[in-house]
């Protein structure tokens, strides 16, 4: 990492030399040898990737299942295309997500899907890797699993890579870069260093996945990586650089509505953990405009959204067991 003039924290800076590594430092035979009967999860949330999704679980399915990774999981969020079917065709389990504890009413969003994958798989270790991914290589799996076949005191590990957004190497991470990095440097400077602290890859410990609450939207992984800080400190986590990111990229509306839930998720954790006591909490509808319909005879449309970031409780502290 270079330097700045502004250094953080002693502490930022010996985790960062400590805890952040890249996707080739161990190779899959390795990582096999590390295993010693650990068993591997990897859990795939999709909506309407059926573009994507094949060639992801193809890739893991020929290169590492039965040799690192025991179960490939798909969690199809309430898709409208073939992406179940693609994916299942390409060799992975496939659940509907509200098909998961459907005594339990469903919640909209990718938190959800998350959780429900954790419930719905068995492995020791959990990888999530988004499904909308366009340069997918097992270097992402691997990776992300070195740090914890390899340390039993890491319990969680974060991906970070080189986002490209038009011809700017990194332009993508708006939401980061405008948003989450900077309140969490605000209130919650210990993570700092973390690179992509929104990254939708990264893995986990069973029984740490199993202790924390899943925001059900995209509030989800500012809200892990908060959780976990102060439930196990900053040396149990870990970040690991694989290389390239490129996947489909949303409109800036849908960025400002995923930016109102990691501020939502970001002020329920302020309030939870004792750091910002406010006399009245922040309003969570979201006004927004947009572009009239030609033939409405109105320039500017309002739109309002409900921010609310409904949240799962841990699951090991559930007495419901999953049935499909």
């Amino acid at each position: 990492m270079r330097n700045a003039r502004l250094q953080v924290s002693p502490e930022v800076g010996t985790w960062l030399d400590r805890r952040s590594s890249k996707a080739g430092d161990h190779t899959v035979d390795e990582l096999v040898a590390a295993k010693r009967g650990t068993t591997v999860s990897v859990v795939i949330p999709a909506r309407d990737e059926e573009a994507t999704v094949g060639a992801i679980v193809t890739a893991i399915r020929e290169e590492l299942h039965g040799v690192l990774v025991d179960e490939i999981l798909v969690v199809d969020s309430h898709s409208t295309d073939a992406t179940a079917e693609v994916a299942a065709a390409a060799g992975a389990d496939v659940v509907a997500q509200d098909a998961v504890f459907p005594g339990l009413a469903g919640l909209p969003g990718k938190g959800e899907a998350l959780w429900k994958g954790v419930a719905a798989t068995s492995g020791d270790l959990v990888v999530f890797v988004d499904g909308d991914l366009h340069d997918f290589t097992t270097g992402y799996v691997t990776g992300l699993l070195g740090p914890l076949l390899t340390d039993p005191s890491v319990a969680y590990v974060k991906g970070f890579y080189h986002r490209p957004l038009g011809t700017e190497a990194d332009g993508g991470g708006r939401v980061t870069e405008l948003v989450a990095r900077p309140l969490l440097n605000m209130f919650w400077p210990e993570l700092a260093g973390f690179v992509q602290p929104l990254a939708g890859e990264y893995a986990g410990r069973r029984e740490v996945l199993e202790s924390i609450p899943f925001v059900a939207n995209y509030g989800v992984e500012i809200g892990h990586l908060i959780d976990l800080l102060e439930l196990h400190g900053l040396d149990a986590l870990a970040q690991v650089d694989l290389g390239h990111r490129a996947h489909r990229h949303q409109s800036t509306q849908a960025l400002g509505r995923m930016a109102g839930q990691i501020m939502q998720t970001l002020f329920d954790r302020l309030q939870r953990y004792d750091r910002l006591i406010t006399a009245v909490p922040p309003a969570t509808t979201l006004a927004q405009f947009q572009r009239g319909a030609s033939d409405s005879g109105v320039e500017r449309e309002l739109v309002l959204t409900d921010l609310t970031s409904p949240q799962r409780p841990p699951l090991n502290s559930l007495a419901l067991r999953h049935t499909a």
